[in-house]
């Protein structure tokens, strides 16, 4: 995956580009939260402009445990799993909570996947790879 350079802070939440750009909010509990309408506030704010941003809730469970889910751009909704979003979900978790953590398990309502990354600096991070299955889940046929 691409190095990660820089980290941004918006208060309590982050921002991270790593192949795609992501905003990462620290909640408490993923299950009994609105995360169409959350999400959508995030990435269609001002911050972000008319591009907007891909909007990532996790909660952290342990050392290098993390639960996460995704609302992305373009589908206005969410998404089972974002690899760019799983990124950017371990990384901004060890650069806030977990430094000294260079390998995550992440829980999506995809399925688990795994980063791992090592850290060069306070918002460096190179050597970035994504772990995880690879599904087919669907195919299509259109006629033109």
């Amino acid at each position: 995956m691409q190095d990660v350079l820089k980290i941004r802070e918006y208060g309590a939440d982050f921002f991270a580009d790593t192949g795609s750009p992501h905003y990462v909010r620290f909640i408490d509990d993923l299950n009994h939260m609105d995360l169409k309408e959350e999400g959508r506030k995030v990435r269609f704010s001002k911050e972000f402009g008319s591009e907007g941003t891909n909007v990532n809730f996790v909660s952290v469970l342990g050392n290098g445990e993390i639960k996460m889910r995704t609302y992305e751009r373009g589908v206005e909704d969410e998404t089972w799993s974002c690899g760019t979003g799983t990124v950017a979900s371990a990384i901004i978790t060890a650069y806030k909570f977990q430094p000294d953590i260079n390998s995550f398990s992440i829980q999506a309502p995809g399925g688990n996947l795994k980063v791992n990354f090592e850290r060069k600096g306070p918002e460096e991070f190179r050597n970035i790879w994504l772990e995880g299955p690879a599904t087919f889940v669907y195919q299509g046929e259109i006629e033109i």
